[in-house]
């Protein structure tokens, strides 16, 4: 490992290079501040525009324009530091300290940190992947074709930056619930699925299951047959009729309609049958996935007796929405709270201004909304940094309509998670073996004698106790089950300090200790 010292200053800092965080860097850059783009990917893009390099033709990818105008204007205006993990941000006199690593030459098969951090789960197992068409290469247990087999990094490099505002644009990664049978081979969440296909051309299984609750699932369904992938069907939890509630926020987002028109079409085209109210309740198969067990779910949430059906597959894409990724918020202490879906989000005002001084928040961290209204917020952040820090005011006109659509955004985004909750009374059907933290191998039952037999009430005791999120995910796959189970022993749903608890983390991103023991990081003024 080599340390470099401090870098000079930046007027602003970006972490993350997703929808929201290209769109603050860039128009922050257009307006005079000198940028610096920070993240842990190989190319700008997040997870939205996930890609395979400059050649990608975005074909299975919506506002591919917007995400080519975006990434065309940084050279020369932002620099952007790819492959380098934020650890810690603090505060000194001036402004803020940023702590990276950079990966060297990265794994290109995992080069971003949410798949490094367990974003998905399984292998690719012994069958023909393929890349948009047929790949006749066999892919061996473990790897990856082509283009996407992993190199070994080289070294890190410790780099310490000086700026005088920050935002965060660092998104968003899968939530999970347990079930029998999730630790299987075979099962994958739904973000990772999505992430082999867009990232490296490569279908995770040949008959693919995808399941869960919310949109999301129909973009992948309609990604993986567009590609080549059997899709045994799309199992939703919830019901979309329930947008008709919401007519308003329908008028306003015609484009999300149209959207999800085409998944559709797209589905109805390939015969790719769609189950609504209907759960996954257990994964079976001897050393990998062979099938799962489904049910049918009452408005309620609760089970149909006599529901239950079996589907064969040799893969399972499923998720239940998605958890903000809020390492640095809060290392930074900014406020928190829960958002309409249940998860812990950060707090920003209309403007993107979150409640630390300098501290701008765009996309995700601050609710799910979906990538449109992620770069509508990156334009408010940058416009407000710009203004806070060089005291160049906004053009009001512009600024009125960027509100307006956000408003209009979020709309949507609160009619989304009010029609697909997380489905309640999942807790109930766990067994006790059912492994609940991954890393730890803590099982339903040693989580519920943490509570009955050693007294834990909140989820921070529980993890003391019994271990759940101690592990190399430290949490980010556990810690909301956790919660939840915790919770559910008093008929209630987890509190924002609850959850809270178990996404505080010092060091954002794991480092090794001899790194630590290394470092040499002395900013200079």
């Amino acid at each position: 490992m080599t340390s470099s010292a401090a870098e000079p200053g930046y007027d602003l800092a970006v972490l993350g290079a997703g929808p929201a965080g290209l769109a603050a860097a860039v128009r922050a850059a257009t307006a005079g501040a000198r940028v610096v783009l920070i993240d842990a990917g190989a190319h700008p893009g997040g997870q939205y525009w996930r890609h395979r390099g400059p050649a990608d033709s975005g074909a299975l990818h919506h506002d591919w324009r917007t995400f080519q105008a975006l990434r065309d204007s940084l050279p020369g205006r932002v620099e952007h530091l790819a492959r380098h993990t934020v650890w810690q941000v603090g505060r000194y006199e001036h402004g803020l300290e940023i702590h990276t690593v950079h990966e060297g030459s990265a794994h290109r098969g995992s080069s971003d940190a949410a798949h490094r951090r367990g974003a998905y789960e399984g292998t690719v197992r012994d069958n023909t992947v393929r890349r948009g068409t047929t790949c006749d290469e066999p892919a061996r247990e473990g790897t990856l074709c082509g283009d996407a087999t992993p190199d070994h990094p080289t070294g890190h490099t410790e780099r310490c930056l000086r700026v005088s505002a920050l935002v965060v644009a660092t998104g968003a990664y899968d939530r999970q619930l347990p079930f029998p049978g999730w630790t299987l081979p075979g099962v994958y969440t739904a973000g990772g699925v999505q992430s082999l296909l867009k990232g490296h051309g490569v279908l995770a299984g040949r008959r693919i299951a995808v399941a869960g609750t919310g949109p999301f699932l129909l973009a992948v369904a309609a990604g993986l047959a567009e590609s080549g992938a059997e899709v045994a069907g799309v199992f939703e939890a919830g019901h979309p009729a329930g947008f008709a509630r919401f007519p308003g926020a329908l008028a306003v987002n015609a484009a999300k309609l149209a959207e999800g028109a085409g998944f559709l079409a797209t589905m109805a085209r390939h015969r790719i049958p769609y189950y609504s109210r209907t759960t996954v309740l257990a994964a079976h198969g001897k050393g990998e996935l062979s099938g799962i067990t489904t049910a049918r779910l009452t408005p309620r949430g609760k089970l149909v007796p006599g529901s239950e059906s079996e589907v064969d597959c040799d893969t399972l894409a499923v998720g239940y929405g998605f958890t903000p990724q809020l390492e640095i918020p809060l290392q930074l202490g900014c406020e928190t709270r829960l958002d309409e879906d249940g998860s812990l989000i950060a707090v920003a005002d209309h403007r993107q201004r979150s409640t630390g001084d300098r501290v701008y928040l765009a996309g995700e961290v601050c609710g799910v909304a979906g990538a449109a209204a992620s770069v509508v917020e990156g334009h408010l952040a940058g416009i407000a940094a710009v203004e806070d820090v060089l005291g160049i005011a906004p053009d009001p006109r512009e600024l009125r309509g960027l509100l307006r659509q956000r408003r209009a955004r979020h709309s949507f985004a609160r009619a989304m998670h009010r029609t697909f909750p997380v489905p309640p009374g999942w807790t109930d059907r766990l067994t006790p073996a059912t492994v609940v933290c991954r890393c730890e191998e803590i099982d339903a039952a040693t989580i519920a004698a943490a509570a009955t037999e050693l007294g834990a009430t909140d989820p921070r005791a529980v993890k003391l106790y019994a271990r759940p999120g101690m592990g190399l995910c430290q949490g980010r796959v556990c810690g909301y089950a956790t919660s939840c189970l915790t919770a559910a022993r008093e008929n209630r749903t987890p509190t924002a300090e609850e959850l809270r608890s178990l996404a505080a983390r010092p060091i954002a991103s794991p480092v090794t200790l001899g790194m630590l023991a290394q470092r040499d990081c002395s900013p200079d003024e």
